[in-house]
């Protein structure tokens, strides 16, 4: 079948190895620079171009690889090709709302999915109330959009949260507060749906005197068994989100798992290096079995 990969480039890891899997599966694949991509509306039906290229009904498949700062185009490129019934690995939907922290964590709290206690405001005249609404220092202060472990800080007293908090509010910057987990230790977990189903899992353990444990950040990664309701977590959340493939970042708390976040593009290098996982094949197996057309 003909599979479009949607990202910026090929020298990217993650879109590399899913591009080889492809083609080792005897596939035509072709990457496509979202932001490129223009979509014209109006006259008999939409039509979705890559520069001057009508490439509407080319493919039987897309992967969307959306990057932070372009998600709102991107996720719109992905709705189109939706909407022309071309099968998608994440629903634009999806994308959208796994990007937005906030957003993520209302439909997971209405779900029933336990997080971190969380709180979001942009009021800057009520911080310290914002700060005791978490039991006080230290608390965790995120970028609503931020990835990879930028834009988390941790503030260890209600002084210096209070002079983060008022600094970012200032700047018009989007944030939430978390309660801090002190017994996570620096570890997170970071699991990878595909489907209905967990096919790979890691311990993520951050560097001395930092607390984000990102792969990005130099965290030191290996596998992990995961206990029952780990998996349902996951499964769980990635369904409520409307992705066909995500990476769910959970936390080992006293109250038991925490969902940290929702990723709907997650980085391939560290958990298949960390497993020994093949998980851009899972990828290409589920885009088979779902996508139905053939390439002719």
């Amino acid at each position: 079948m003909d599979i479009a990969i949607l990202s910026v480039s090929l020298n990217v890891h993650s879109t590399r190895r899913i591009a080889q899997e492809a083609q080792d599966a005897g596939h035509y694949v072709e990457m496509i620079d979202h932001t490129k991509c223009s979509v014209k509306l109006g006259g008999d039906s939409p039509q979705i171009y890559l520069d001057d290229e009508d490439i509407t009904h080319e493919f039987d498949a897309i992967i969307p690889r959306i990057g932070t700062t372009v998600t709102k185009h991107g996720a719109a490129i992905v709705k189109q090709f939706e909407m022309n019934h071309i099968f998608s690995t994440a629903r634009s939907l999806g994308i959208t709302r796994a990007r937005n922290k906030v957003r993520t964590l209302q439909i997971m709290a209405r779900k029933g999915i336990p997080i971190p206690e969380t709180v979001f405001s942009i009021n800057p005249h009520n911080v310290e109330e914002q700060i005791r609404l978490l039991g006080g220092g230290p608390v965790i202060i995120k970028l609503q959009e931020g990835t990879q472990g930028k834009g988390v800080m941790l503030a260890e007293s209600k002084k210096s949260a209070k002079s983060i908090i008022d600094t970012l509010y200032n700047m018009n910057t989007s944030i939430l507060l978390q309660e801090y987990i002190e017994e996570a230790n620096g570890e997170d977990l970071r699991i990878i749906v595909v489907g209905n189903k967990v096919v790979a899992s890691m311990k993520r353990t951050s560097e001395i005197d930092d607390f984000r444990s990102n792969v990005h950040r130099g965290a030191e990664t290996e596998p992990v068994q995961l206990t029952p309701k780990e998996k349902y977590i996951a499964l769980n959340a990635t369904k409520y989100l409307g992705l066909g493939v995500a990476g769910v970042d959970l936390i080992r708390s006293k109250k038991g798992p925490l969902l940290i976040e929702v990723n709907a593009s997650p980085g391939l290098k560290g958990i298949e290096a960390a497993t020994q996982v093949n998980v851009a094949k899972h990828i290409i197996q589920f885009v088979e079995k779902n996508a139905g057309r053939k390439r002719k």
